[in-house]
C-alpha cells in the first residue's frame, strides 16, 4: 500500500453525479481551504457498500459543520452511480446521497492513492485532506470489512483540535477531551491524570 500520509494528496479531475443527479467534473483542488474525505468503496450494486454510503449520507450535516466535503469513489461509470442512486434502497440502491460519486472507470485515481485490489476494484480506502490539500490520515479496509462513520468524524476533531491547540490526541480521544501537550512533561502530567482511564 501506498503511505501517502504528510503529503500532498494526488489531484484529479473526473467526472461525479452530484447530489442533485447532475453530471460534472470535480478536481481536488477545487476543495482547498476545506477539508475532504475522499473514499473509495469496489463497486455499485454490492453489499456492504450501500450500508456505508447510506451512513455518510444520514451524517453528512456533521460533516458539514467540519468544513468537510465527502466524496466517494468506484471504477463504475456515472451512468451507473446514476442507477444506483435512483434505485429505491429497499431494492439495494442508495437513495439520493447528497456528496457526489466520482467515476473512476480507468482506474487512475484508485492507483494514484494505492488501494486498487488484485481484481481491479478499489479497497476501501478513507482519506482524511486538510485545507491545504495534504493528506493527514489513511485506512484500508478488505471489501467485506465497513468503515465506523463516526470516527471518521472523530478523527477529523481530532485533526482540527490539533491544528488549533497544537496538543496531541491520546488513545480514545474524543471531542471535549484534554490533549497531551507534546513534551516530556506534557505526557507525564497527562497519564498522571488519565492512565486508569486508558
Amino acid at each position: 500500500m501506498t503511505v501517502l500520509v504528510g503529503k500532498p494528496a494526488p489531484d484529479f479531475t473526473l467526472t461525479a453525479v452530484y447530489g442533485d443527479n447532475e453530471f460534472k467534473p470535480l478536481s481536488l483542488s477545487s476543495l482547498r481551504g476545506r477539508y475532504v474525505l475522499l473514499f473509495f468503496y469496489p463497486l455499485d450494486f454490492t453489499f456492504v457498500c450501500p450500508s456505508e454510503l447510506i451512513a455518510l449520507d444520514h451524517r453528512l450535516a456533521e460533516f458539514e459543520k467540519r468544513n468537510t466535503s465527502v466524496i466517494g469513489v468506484s471504477i463504475d461509470s456515472e451512468f451507473t452511480h446514476l442507477a444506483w442512486k435512483t434505485t429505491p434502497v429497499n431494492q439495494g440502491g442508495i437513495g439520493q446521497v447528497g456528496y457526489p460519486l466520482l467515476a473512476d472507470i480507468k482506474h487512475t485515481l484508485c492507483q494514484a492513492y494505492g488501494v486498487e485490489d488484485s481484481d481491479g476494484t478499489a479497497l476501501r480506502g478513507s482519506f482524511l485532506i486538510d485545507r491545504a490539500g495534504v493528506v493527514q490520515h489513511q485506512s484500508v479496509n478488505n471489501g467485506s470489512i465497513g468503515r465506523n462513520v463516526d470516527d471518521l468524524l472523530r478523527l477529523i476533531d481530532a485533526l482540527q483540535f490539533n491544528e488549533e491547540f497544537g496538543d496531541a490526541c491520546p488513545a480514545g480521544w474524543q471531542k471535549g477531551d484534554p490533549g497531551i501537550e507534546q513534551s516530556t512533561t506534557g505526557v507525564a502530567d497527562y497519564l498522571a491524570k488519565n492512565s486508569a482511564a486508558l
